[in-house]
């Protein structure tokens, strides 16, 4: 049993509904849902879709962070290039994280030591990838 009397947070639940071929819609159960395609035609394909929640998942940390900082961000945008094995299956082999941010009073140490506590400390996807899949991070402050 999970919850809060033993310690473990709630459970995260999905539910992934076929839509023929290799589409599938996926969500919270009554809440909103995302489009996961394997031809990735009318939505993201499923390895796409877990580097968008890297990306997410870190960028959420690095706001927070910088906002801890009293140097709010007033952009920011992560593009990820996941690099991937030549075989089947075909699992990540290297993720670059590119943060691109901007805001008044931004120090770059700053916001390199903000990427560096999500990707390395705090990001919850991240902590769940295979540990020996590189991630790495590059900064481009506006």
């Amino acid at each position: 049993m999970t919850g809060p009397t033993t310690g473990m947070r709630a459970p995260n639940r999905i539910i992934s509904v076929w839509k023929g071929e290799q589409d599938f819609d996926a969500g919270k159960p009554g809440g909103a849902v995302t489009r996961v395609d394997g031809h990735g035609k009318k939505g993201m394909g499923p390895v796409d879709t877990l580097l968008s929640a890297l990306a997410a998942c870190s960028a959420i940390d690095v706001v927070e962070i910088l906002k801890k900082k009293r140097t709010p961000a007033a952009t920011l945008e992560v593009e990820v290039i996941g690099s991937r094995a030549n075989a089947v299956p075909s699992p990540l082999t290297h993720v670059l994280l590119y943060f691109r941010i901007s805001g008044e009073g931004i120090v770059r140490e700053q916001a390199l030591h903000a990427i560096e506590l999500s990707v390395t400390k705090y990001c919850s996807v991240r902590d769940s990838l295979d540990p020996r899949i590189p991630v790495e991070w590059e900064l481009e402050l506006k």
